[in-house]
């Protein structure tokens, strides 16, 4: 990641609203980049884009993302060099609730959100942010190379899954490698695992779970203690979209293909785990108990191999999963003190792009 590269670039960011697209606006905000947000509500009440005052440094448009017109206009309005596609419905358990709006989000949002590309002109590179959960997950001990079979087998990781194929379709009839001197449209997908950090109050996730019991003085509830996901703090991967633009605006095609971001092969725990450490840094009683109840199913077991981005794009993890918790712990101590969020947002994305700039940052 080079940050004077985002200087003064055109950026149109979709579900900026949202948790990740909250920390993301923040980035290029600091970054210096003229940033054009297009999304609903934010999807939680409270919010990180509302606490950190994320709408402050940038165009803030609200639209659905399956309103295809409304769209098109943001888009040619914002007249974007860069598109980075972040709206979705994100969530497992909801998607059992609402499997038909999930689909239309994740799929028809994503071909909105390319057509909107074909009809714009000046963009350069498209990043679609899909999720470790595309790939047929096997429970295996292997971690998903990037050219494994896409699968899913709940509505929302097989949304995901059907995203990642339009995006492959969208490229072969219209963004060609072979005709990009005439189109001139560089899209690559992005996948990425279970990110934490501060800000995040989505619903059935672990960790915005256990920080709610934390501070009620409420044991935790955990629904599947050996689960095991690549955790990995929220601007990690956040480093690795820009990364991936940056090549794409750069050189083109050459890096327009799947790319899996997560975090080193250790950092990938059980629930248990991240629920020990994390009430063994909060301040205070901290306890938590299993459901033993039935649950929608979700996976077991899920690793990402990332070593190709470690290879072409010279990224790696540059934080530990025991510093993503402590930085956690950090946010939400500073929320119950009344501390101004958004500039600790910015302090934390400042310390960690300066540690990731460094020769051996883990």
């Amino acid at each position: 990641m080079t940050p004077g590269f985002w200087q003064c670039k055109r950026v149109f960011v979709t579900g900026h609203t949202g948790f990740k697209g909250s920390w993301l606006s923040l980035w290029l905000q600091q970054l210096g980049a003229s940033v054009t947000g297009y999304a609903l509500s934010p999807p939680t009440s409270p919010s990180l884009f509302a606490q950190a005052r994320v709408a402050e440094g940038m165009q803030s448009v609200h639209g659905d993302i399956r309103d295809l017109p409304a769209l098109i206009k943001a888009m040619q309005a914002a007249q974007p060099e860069i598109v980075i596609h972040m709206a979705a419905q994100s969530l497992v358990r909801q998607s059992y609730v609402e499997p038909v709006e999930t689909y239309a989000t994740n799929v028809m949002g994503t071909v909105h959100l390319l057509e909107a590309v074909r009809q714009t002109a000046g963009v350069k590179a498209v990043v679609n942010v899909t999720t470790d959960k595309c790939y047929e997950n096997k429970e295996w001990a292997w971690a998903y190379r990037e050219n494994e079979p896409m699968g899913g087998y709940d509505p929302y990781s097989n949304s995901k899954g059907c995203a990642e194929l339009v995006s492959a379709a969208y490229q072969s009839s219209f963004f060609s490698p072979h005709t990009h001197a005439q189109h001139g449209v560089a899209l690559a997908t992005a996948r990425a695992g279970n990110v934490i950090g501060g800000g995040d109050w989505a619903k059935d996730r672990l960790i915005p779970d256990i920080l709610a019991a934390f501070e009620k003085n409420q044991p935790v509830v955990i629904r599947n203690p050996q689960a095991t996901r690549p955790w990995q703090h929220v601007l990690e991967p956040l480093r690795g979209y820009l990364t991936l633009a940056e090549r794409l605006y750069a050189e083109g095609t050459a890096f327009a293909e799947g790319w899996n971001f997560g975090p080193h092969s250790d950092d990938a725990r059980p629930v248990e785990w991240i629920v020990r450490r994390l009430a063994e840094q909060w301040p205070g009683s901290a306890s938590w108990k299993i459901d033993a109840g039935e649950h929608p199913h979700e996976a077991n077991y899920l690793k990402l191999d990332i070593s190709k981005a470690g290879h072409r794009l010279n990224w790696h993890p540059a934080m530990r999963l025991e510093q993503a918790l402590g930085l956690i712990v950090e946010w939400a101590r500073a929320r119950q003190t009344g501390a101004d969020l958004r500039a600790l947002t910015q302090e934390q994305i400042l310390a960690y792009q300066a540690q990731a700039l460094l020769p051996n940052p883990t």
